[in-house]
């Protein structure tokens, strides 16, 4: 019998403990487990609209692809039922603006909505160069504290704004995506952004080695947030990208929580692959849309170049990922989201997935590229 109590007694406890922890970024992991795609629908947003032109995408009469694809054990399997096994749910081709291929699989249809998680980087960036055009940043060696103050006594006062474009800044950010007390699981499930960031410290010195970081990307959001002063970061990509690029669907950004939320710029944008795809055709006409430059071609040659001084490696480059020393480029998100471009090809490809499956996707992208 006293054993039976005592066991009640820590069931008890556990679900007091469970309870108290209701309001915090813990409790969410434990109850989501895991990032999903369908991640847009647990969090607050602001919504994305396009209530002027929209463009599309000619659609090709006949595909373009590879039947077949070989696997490491030499097994020849259909294009369409190895995307699909590999738990892809969009997959498009776009050469000169014309469709080659688009198909959905896993129940997922054009209509679909999925997060970006950190492709969403790659398009805070494009935002920074466009805030540069604008003069609401002056330029990228400007040091983060001319917009977070708070940050000074931090001793972050020699990180600049190319550090964090670059994953160069030294910031210490745990980014594992499976402890729950992690800082990547703060910033993705917790509900005040603004007081973790004022809670970042050093680990390194600035400008001397790559760390992937997804503190960086959201900092860079404080930035662009502060600089903009009147506007929310949803309204400027609105204005400067959404509705230009003529997006044919509604999309949102997700926030950090319902009043005076603010946007979660290292992931989760929220649309549709063929919207998704436009962000690729912008970088492959050098930032002009259809004769309008949205953003200034220095910027894009900028993001999409080698360098590897001051710490930085070929590979990154101003929040994007160059895929091979052929000028090949995208944006690459977690569970295996892609806005791939291949300038030379005038090719775009816009893979959207539940989960990476068992493809090198880098490896994949540049192979189907090469057949172009």
């Amino acid at each position: 019998m006293k054993k039976n109590h005592t066991l009640i007694f820590k069931f008890i406890l556990c679900i007091n403990f469970l309870l108290v922890l209701n309001s915090c970024q813990v409790s969410r992991f434990i109850f989501y487990n895991f990032a999903d795609i369908k991640d847009y629908k647990k969090f607050p947003s602001r919504s994305l609209k396009n209530d002027s032109v929209i463009f599309y995408f000619s659609k090709s009469k006949t595909e373009k692809i590879p039947e077949f694809v070989t696997t490491s054990n030499d097994k020849n399997i259909y294009f369409d039922d190895y995307l699909e096994s590999n738990k892809t749910v969009a997959f498009l081709i776009i050469q000169n603006d014309t469709i080659k291929y688009e198909k959905y699989f896993n129940g997922y249809d054009k209509t679909s909505v999925t997060t970006s998680f950190s492709v969403a980087k790659s398009i805070t960036s494009i935002l920074i160069g466009c805030a540069i055009d604008d003069g609401y940043i002056i330029s990228t060696g400007e040091p983060i504290t001319n917009y977070i103050p708070e940050l000074k006594n931090k001793n972050l006062d020699n990180v600049t704004i190319k550090h964090l474009l670059q994953m160069t800044s030294g910031i210490k950010f745990n980014e594992s995506y499976f402890n729950p007390i992690s800082d990547a699981a703060i910033f993705y499930y917790g509900r005040n952004l603004r007081k973790a960031i004022s809670k970042m410290k050093m680990e390194s010195e600035p400008g001397k080695k790559f760390e992937y970081k997804s503190g960086n990307a959201q900092l860079l959001g404080l930035i662009l947030e502060r600089s903009l002063k009147t506007k929310t970061i949803t309204q400027y990509f609105q204005e400067k990208l959404w509705k230009p690029l003529g997006m044919e669907y509604e999309g949102s950004w997700s926030i950090d929580r319902k009043n005076n939320g603010l946007e979660k710029t290292f992931c989760c944008i929220n649309a549709r692959a063929n919207d998704f795809a436009k962000i690729g055709r912008l970088y492959l006409n050098n930032g002009n849309w259809n004769g309008k430059q949205i953003v200034q071609e220095s910027w894009v040659n900028e993001s999409t170049k080698i360098d590897t001084t001051n710490g930085s490696k070929w590979y990154y480059q101003n929040q994007w990922w160059i895929t091979n020393y052929k000028g090949n480029y995208m944006a690459q998100g977690f569970l295996g989201q892609f806005i791939y471009v291949c300038p030379s090809k005038k090719l775009i490809i816009v893979r959207m997935g539940k989960k990476d499956g068992k493809i090198e996707w880098w490896k994949f992208l540049n192979s189907i590229a090469d057949k172009y």
